[in-house]
């Protein structure tokens, strides 16, 4: 893991892809659930008080999780 991915997610890239992409929400609802789902989460993580850091980082995860959907659409 490099220090940015360390920082910026707290998992590499290729585990965001393995875990989050490869997932069964992905496979039965599509990207922008998953991505909802996320989103819904970090509500819940405000509401239960968790580190800010923490929450940074599933955001994080989720712009990460947009990014590679929307390089997708251009590919195509």
């Amino acid at each position: 893991m490099t220090e940015f991915e360390k920082n910026c997610y707290g998992m590499t890239e290729a585990d965001i892809r393995e875990q989050y992409l490869g997932s069964i929400t992905v496979k039965l609802s599509g990207v922008p659930m998953l991505v909802a789902g996320i989103l819904s989460d970090c509500q819940e993580m405000l509401e239960m008080g968790y580190d800010k850091d923490a929450i940074r980082k599933q955001l994080n995860v989720a712009k990460f999780i947009l990014s590679e959907m929307m390089d997708a659409k251009e590919r195509v």
